[in-house]
């Protein structure tokens, strides 16, 4: 199948291109930047220039493939609704480049809007966001990708956990641990028992090439390998590494903290990946969050993790 991959370069999708490589696909990435242009090339994928934000590439890129997956994302955190009106855009002028096609098109989500759409409980791959929430960030890319399956496109959704781990990782978990150095203190917010799905971005990278090949149109699926790790958890490893106090902060305290990451640090977002293994047989096999952090590549001075 020839496929095109926005996020082709990035932390989860260069592991996505090598995985459907693997499984004798042929890749084309939207690169950006000369540099993305010739980690793709050197990955041995194709190279389609472009950005988010260019339309008319996208377009072009998504018609002449056989099928889409959609990783790319603006994570601008301090203008988050112009992030998701931009990736909105993209998803749906994909999604009418492959309109009728029968083609599939795996586009990225995030499990962090179950607080939103099954707060207080276990999200499920079932839980999906009504008109009323359609303002928030991504879910109106969800809402939008799941009706282009009565259009005739074959389109899927994963949901990513807030924490896709690994080396290479520059994501909320070095976020923390910088914090954590800067601050002197490894922090959780009250009891710290909230949760935070996980998954290894080997078992993600799986996962989006079983939705190229497998998933029904108007799938939801969740990329999350573990249900919930409590937050406290991951901070004592944090604190372990560092050589620094665990500590409990007050909810009020937390912005002065944390900074932006405040907005995330306490949710509680236990997910269940039931659904996904019963409809594509997804297995992950890589280790879980707390062991890939006791490995310790997260805290290696020159390490890409940090």
């Amino acid at each position: 199948m020839r496929v095109f991959v926005t996020g082709a370069s990035g932390f989860i999708g260069s592991a996505v291109v090598r995985e459907l490589l693997g499984a004798g696909h042929e890749v084309t990435g939207l690169a950006r930047s000369d540099t993305s242009a010739a980690a793709l090339a050197a990955a041995g994928a194709k190279v389609h220039r472009g950005a988010l934000d260019d339309l008319d590439s996208l377009g072009g890129g998504a018609q002449a493939a056989d099928g889409v997956i959609h990783l790319a994302f603006i994570h601008d955190f301090s203008d988050y609704a112009a992030a998701g009106a931009a990736d909105l855009r993209a998803v749906e002028t994909m999604g009418a480049a492959l309109d009728g096609t029968s083609k599939p098109f795996v586009i990225t989500s995030g499990t962090l809007m179950l607080t939103i759409i099954a707060p207080g409980r276990l999200g499920t791959e079932q839980d999906t966001a009504g008109p009323e929430s359609s303002s928030f960030p991504r879910i109106a890319s969800e809402s939008a990708v799941l009706a282009l399956a009565e259009r005739g496109v074959r389109s899927s959704v994963v949901r990513l956990s807030p924490t896709v781990h690994g080396t290479g990782d520059h994501g909320f978990v070095p976020r923390l641990i910088n914090i954590a150095r800067e601050k002197g203190v490894s922090a959780y917010v009250g009891d710290g028992s909230n949760r935070w799905p996980a998954v290894h971005r080997l078992d993600a990278a799986r996962l989006y090439c079983l939705a190229l090949e497998q998933a029904a149109a108007g799938s939801v699926l969740h990329g999350a390998a573990e249900e919930g790790v409590p937050f406290r958890d991951i901070a004592g490893v944090i604190g372990r590494h560092l050589g620094l106090p665990v500590v409990s902060i007050s909810p009020d305290e937390a912005g002065a903290h944390f900074g932006f990451m405040s907005a995330f640090v306490p949710l509680d977002n236990p997910t269940s990946n039931a659904l996904t293994r019963e409809l594509l047989g997804w297995q992950p096999v890589h280790p879980a969050l707390i062991p890939d952090l006791e490995a310790g590549h997260y805290f290696e001075p020159d390490s890409d993790s940090n």
